[in-house]
């Protein structure tokens, strides 16, 4: 129903649903298979993921080690050699 002023009033009106969008028929032509998703996973979660799929940390060995380190003795020039042949083997 309108009302246009205090004279003129118009009776009820047809309701109407929402506007639909009418696709274009090059979108409606264009199979689903045609899209791809895709997704992008940072660094830190793939590091993540990974580190999820490692075997479980034993305990008593990184009690072992803490205790080690808390008393200097864990850093001998033995292991560091072996570190450092480790971290070229990685990057060479």
């Amino acid at each position: 129903m309108q009302i246009n002023g205090t004279t003129a009033i118009h009776p009820a009106q047809q309701i109407r649903g929402p506007h639909q969008n009418i696709a274009s028929e090059s979108a409606n032509s264009r199979s689903r298979i045609d899209t791809v998703d895709q997704l992008d996973i940072s660094s830190e979660a793939n590091m993540i993921s990974r580190a999820q799929e490692s075997p479980e940390i034993r305990a008593d060995r990184v009690a072992s080690i803490k205790a080690q380190i808390a008393d200097g003795t864990y850093m001998t020039g033995d292991k560091l050699d072996i570190a450092l042949d480790r971290l070229m083997d990685e990057f060479g």
